[in-house]
């Protein structure tokens, strides 16, 4: 799929989405290769320092030396702190900026479908300032009834938010404070910028395949062990629950919730339901 918005005679930036395991970083990489590119993450897990192999910041694909494709975005926050909507905004502006002025050419990478379409549709998020206690008292709500109350009251935004955010009440809080203070949380602005949308897609045999061999080769790679030091760092359990499937499920594990072979079943089963 070939999407090019409609803002003509303006720096030029692609995007590139699709579902979980379709391969967006090599591309972007491949890309960015071909015509002098750097890559801007737009996954939510990835801004985090040490979530690694569960985030899929796939590192190595980014190449050594002077063969490296520059990459923004990624481990640039502490797990522990929040990290929102609007922080990434300003930051990947921020970068796209950087990158036009060395001539380059600026590449997001799609993971969180809020994060590209406040890029996309440049959401106007500069008056929304944050309230800490309103903020804990709704996420002691749980993710279910915000994502309710969310709906309920403003349904066109919350078609577009992805299964991950779905469970993270933290996230949910945010956007229903907006919300409930009045804010027009995806009220637009017009775009400085130029999207040419490029969008992977698979038959859902491949994509589980894909799935199912992604999930084995993280767990492999260490995926376990990497949640249990995200653990051991402080992370609580309502922490590493919002942060999407593989950490969930891990974590549900290494506590004693879930077998090792349940852990695998039941977060194949739920990846492959995310990914579609």
């Amino acid at each position: 799929m070939l999407k090019k918005n409609k803002k003509q005679n303006k720096p030029k930036v692609l995007v590139i989405l699709g579902p979980t395991a379709s391969g967006k970083t090599k591309l972007g990489v491949d890309l960015a290769r071909k015509f002098k590119g750097e890559i801007i993450s737009a996954d939510s897990r990835q801004v985090f320092r040490g979530m690694d192999i569960g985030s899929g910041k796939d590192l190595e694909e980014y190449g050594k030396g002077k063969d490296k494709v520059k990459y923004h975005l990624i481990d640039i926050s502490d797990p522990k702190k929040d990290f929102d909507l609007a922080k990434y905004q300003k930051l990947a502006f921020k970068a796209i900026e950087n990158i036009l002025k060395r001539k380059k050419l600026p590449i997001i990478v799609g993971g969180s479908g809020l994060y590209v379409q406040a890029i996309i549709d440049n959401y106007d998020l500069s008056s929304f300032g944050a309230n800490r206690k309103k903020r804990d008292e709704l996420e002691k709500l749980g993710a279910k009834e915000l994502f309710k109350r969310l709906e309920k009251l403003k349904q066109d935004f919350a078609k577009k938010i992805n299964n991950s955010d779905k469970n993270n009440a933290r996230r949910l809080a945010r956007y229903l404070e907006i919300v409930e203070n009045g804010g027009i949380i995806d009220r637009r602005l017009d775009s400085h910028y130029e999207f040419l949308i490029l969008g992977l897609d698979f038959p859902n045999e491949i994509l589980r395949e894909r799935v199912s061999y992604r999930l084995l080769k993280r767990l492999e790679e260490g995926m376990i062990a990497e949640v249990k030091n995200l653990k051991e760092a402080g992370l609580s359990n309502e922490r590493l629950e919002s942060f999407g499937l593989e950490y969930r499920y891990i974590n549900r594990h290494l506590n004693g919730e879930l077998s090792y072979n349940n852990m695998i079943k039941e977060l194949e089963i739920a990846s492959y339901r995310f990914a579609k």
